[in-house]
């Protein structure tokens, strides 16, 4: 799977806010990143957000209803982000 050079930049983040023990070029961008994909939790959404807010200055909201298509995966994160990126 192609990974587009700001996905590889969301990975390396994804996998440096969670202390992930795998290397960002492992997240395959259309697996979901909960559940049975990476296997990330509500707690790790949270963190998410906030290294997301930091870089990109722009809230991820805990209570935006589209948030299932939102961290549907990283590519679905990663469009996300480019069209609401302040920074």
């Amino acid at each position: 799977m192609q990974t587009t050079a700001f996905e590889s930049e969301l990975s390396a983040l994804i996998v440096q806010a969670l202390n992930l023990e795998i290397s960002p070029g492992e997240i395959d961008p259309e697996a979901p990143l909960f559940g049975e994909g990476l296997g990330l939790d509500s707690i790790d959404l949270l963190e998410i957000a906030l290294a997301v807010s930091k870089q990109y200055g722009f809230k991820l909201r805990s209570d935006d209803a589209d948030n299932e298509r939102i961290f549907a995966s990283l590519r679905a994160l990663t469009a996300h982000i480019e069209k609401h990126r302040t920074k």
